[in-house]
This record gives structure tokens, sequence and C-alpha cells, in this order.
């Protein structure tokens, strides 16, 4: 009887441990490392230590699970051990029913005392619980971290795919739950929930996928002259354009609309004197398989908000700029011009207003000619304007087909892309334009 009530006891003091341990790993995988070093700096007793851990939290914290999981299963074999000892062998239960009843016990205690009560604990106040438990964290890797490693290989092993190197005890998807019931519980707004996992999605997108694709680029060669940077920037509404030398997988530089101005402002003969390659920036080349998330650390890093994604064989793919990759967080940012137009008008004077974007095809039995997109290379009005053209279609851009002049119209949101063409008889092209 003595030795059981010892078991008993001892069984208690590792449900308590487990407790702590658990409460812990919660507090430490919660708090925030802004907050920690901003303790550091006003001496806070134990934030040094607390900050070295958090630069590598995951080691602490798998140490940490591993050790509550040592012993609540130790804990469970105790009380197994005693009930059946106690109430099989001594008090004649079945000693099924006495397994049973540790279970039931084991189960409520777990829920209870190491599910609910120290995370709770741990998520409320997670800055003081880590400062006081750093010590058993530390404690803890120094002492399991080569055991915590070798099981999570062992894992990794006996589980399909690549597994995580660090284990899987802190991942991305718990943040979105969490994150999806902050929501639920009125915590945050669903705009905020959305922009947070686009933020989480950042690390899945590429470059490709967020670039301005090359054939909606507006180029200019370095040997056109100021008056026809100018020019062209004020006519397609773009603020920052690649400079190209032998063609547009040969991109030498950016022009900067404010470069301009400042130059002819302090110099008007050099409208025609000096060359774009004079005032040209150097251009910031990416992969376009480049994760977004890591280019925009690095266009802050670097200061620049226009960078060339080139593609695996060297070509210009696209540019990428800073807005590009902030409309995968906030979504599309609209400005005073945008208008949500539909996709086709028809004018009283038989002519058709309709979207840059409408399949050619379609554009194509709207008014009665025949375009075959896949002969084309083309998918939409404004692709099969440029292929006619040879470059960008700009604002006022205009191209025959098949009797019919396509003009493109002003710039549509921020980029001042081509929003909507204008489809117009060539018959009638004199009475529409006057």
């Amino acid at each position: 009887m003595t030795a059981d009530a010892g078991l008993l006891v001892l069984a208690l003091l590792l449900v308590l441990l487990a407790g702590v341990l658990v409460g812990s790993e919660t507090a430490i995988g919660r708090v925030s490392r802004s907050q920690v070093e901003e303790l550091a700096r006003d001496n806070v007793r134990g934030a040094e230590r607390l900050a070295r851990l958090l630069e590598d939290r995951p080691r602490y914290v798998n140490a940490l699970l591993f050790l509550s999981t040592v012993s609540t299963v130790t804990a469970t074999v105790l009380v197994g051990f005693v009930a059946v000892d106690m109430l099989a062998a001594q008090g004649g239960w079945p000693a099924w029913a006495a397994l049973l009843l540790t279970i039931v016990v084991m189960v409520v205690v777990s829920y209870v005392a190491l599910g609910v009560a120290p995370r709770t604990l741990g998520r409320q106040h997670a800055t003081s619980i880590a400062l006081r438990t750093a010590g058993i964290a530390r404690l803890s890797a120094a002492l399991l971290g080569p055991l915590t490693n070798l099981l999570i290989l062992l894992g990794n092993a006996l589980t399909p795919g690549r597994g995580y190197r660090e284990g899987p005890f802190a991942t991305q998807a718990e943040l979105r739950e969490m994150v999806d019931l902050a929501e639920a519980d009125s915590l945050i707004e669903d705009t905020e929930r959305q922009m947070i996992h686009s933020v989480f999605e950042l690390g899945d997108t590429f470059v490709k996928e967020v670039m301005v694709p090359r054939t909606e680029v507006v180029f200019i060669e370095q040997e056109k002259t100021l008056r026809q940077a100018l020019s062209l920037g004020l006519r397609s509404g773009f603020s920052r354009i690649p400079v190209t030398g032998e063609g547009p997988d040969d991109v030498v530089g950016i022009v900067y609309l404010k470069d301009v101005v400042r130059r002819l402002f302090d110099s008007r003969e050099s409208q025609d004197t000096e060359k774009v390659s004079a005032l040209m920036r150097a251009p910031y080349f990416v992969p376009d398989s480049k994760q977004v998330d890591e280019l925009l650390t690095e266009m802050q890093a670097a200061r620049v908000h226009m960078a060339i994604a080139v593609d695996e064989y060297g070509g210009t793919a696209g540019i990428v700029t800073i807005e590009d990759i902030l409309e995968e967080i906030v979504g599309e940012i609209d400005d005073e011009y945008d208008t949500a137009a539909p996709e086709v008008v028809a004018l009283d004077d038989g002519t058709y207003r309709v979207s840059s974007r409408m399949h050619v095809e379609d554009f194509a039995e709207l008014i009665g000619i025949h375009v075959d997109g896949e002969e084309e290379g083309v998918d939409t009005v404004l692709g099969l304007m440029a292929k006619r053209l040879g470059r960008v279609p700009i604002p006022d851009a205009t191209v025959e087909v098949d009797g019919w002049v396509l003009r493109a119209e002003q710039g549509a949101g921020r980029r001042n892309r081509i929003g909507t063409v204008l489809a117009i008889r060539e018959s009638e092209i004199g009475e529409t334009d006057a």
C-alpha cells in the first residue's frame, strides 16, 4: 500500500511537471520576439536569455514537447499499474475494469491539467511564463536535443513525403487555424483574416505569378531622345520605363520620368540633344522563379521599386514592382479612374467599346470577322492589337483589322493599362473622329 501511494504521488508530480512544460512550450511558441528584445533593452531579468532562445525556437519547443510527452506517458503507466494492483489484484476487480478506469481518469486529467489550463495560461501570460521557464527550456534542449532530432529524423523517414527538418510541432497550418478562429470569434475582421492568409501565401507565390508579363510592358530604346521619353511617359502614364538595347531581351536600364523632367527643367535644349541612355538607372534583375516574399525583402533592402524578371533562358519575362507584391496581400489597388465597365458596350453609331481582356474569338464573332486566336498566338483583344502593332499599345494607338479600326482607350487602374478598346468601322472612321 505504501509503494502504491508513492507511485500515485510520483504520477501526480509528473502530471504537474507536464503541465509546466506544456505551458512553457505554449508561451515560448507564442511570445513576440520584438517584445522580448525591448525587454532586453530595458534590462529585464531573463530577457537576454529568452531572446537568445528565440533565435532557435523550434529546438527548445521540441525538447519541451518531448519531455512533457515522457512525463504524461509515465504518469499514465504508473496510475495504470497502481489501479491494477489495488483494484484487480487486491480488490477483486476485473483487470479490464481497472484499466478502463485508468483511461477515464487520465483522459480527464490530461485534457484539463495538460490540454486546457496550461495552454490557456501560456497564451494569456506568454511573456511572463516564457521569462520564468526559459531556463527549463535551455536545460531540456541541452539534455534531450540530440534525442529529439533523432526521433524527428525517424518520424520523417517513416512518413511519406519530405517531412519537416525541425519537426511539425509549430506549423503554419496551426497559425492559419488560429487566425480563422480569431475571425470566427469576431476578434479580427474578415478582411484582416484574408490579409494574414495572403502573407502566409507569399512564401508559396513566385514572381511569374504576380509580374506584369512582357507582352504588356512598355519599353523604350536607349537611343531615343529625352523628348521622346517624356512623350512616351505622358502618353502611357508610366513613371518608370525599362530601356532596351538590341531588343526586349536586352534590358539595359530603367528611365524614371522624374529624372527626365528634372533634366529638361534644368536644360531645355537637352530634350533633343541627350539620349535616354544618359539618364537611365541600373536595372535590377530577378529570376521569375523567385519567391515573392524573398523578393520583397531584397527590394526593400536595395531600395528599388521595379525589378526585371528573367526566365530560365535569360530572356525578359516581365516586370514586377513592390506594388504588385503588396496587391497579393491587400488585393487589387484601384485608383479614382477605375470603373467596373461591362465587357461589351454597343454605341449608337454602330461602334463597340469592349474590354481589352475580352477573348479575341468572342470579339471576332461580335463584329463579324474571322480571327483565329491560336493561329495569331493571342488570347485577348489587347493581345491582338499588340501582335499587329509589334509593340505594346498605349492610349490612342490604332490598328486595322478586316475593315475595322481598333483604338486603345485610356489606361485603367494604377498601372495605366489599356482598359477598353473602341472598334470602329473604317467607313465611319471620319465621322467618329469628328
